[in-house]
């Protein structure tokens, strides 16, 4: 989940870690081809994902099909 930024309480999903900053996508506005970049700082880790095939896809570069990126992202939603 976002904390800060225009996008402050949005959630998303990690789909790529560099020292400072994750990339984040929701399927609908940001896709992984597109990830927003974001400082660690400015996020909170609501949900470690569970999904062994998309978080292996995810561990090879591969992208994510937006119907299930929006899928999970609803899940967290509802979880809140």
């Amino acid at each position: 989940m976002s904390l800060a930024g225009h996008d402050r309480n949005k959630i998303y999903l990690i789909v790529r870690e560099e020292k400072e900053y994750v990339y984040l996508a929701d399927g609908k506005e940001r896709t992984c081809e597109h990830p927003k970049k974001k400082n660690k700082k400015h996020i909170q880790i609501i949900k470690k994902y569970k999904n062994p095939e998309v978080a292996g896809k995810l561990l090879r570069g591969e992208s994510i099909d937006v119907s299930i990126m929006i899928q999970e992202v609803k899940a967290c939603q509802k979880q809140m």
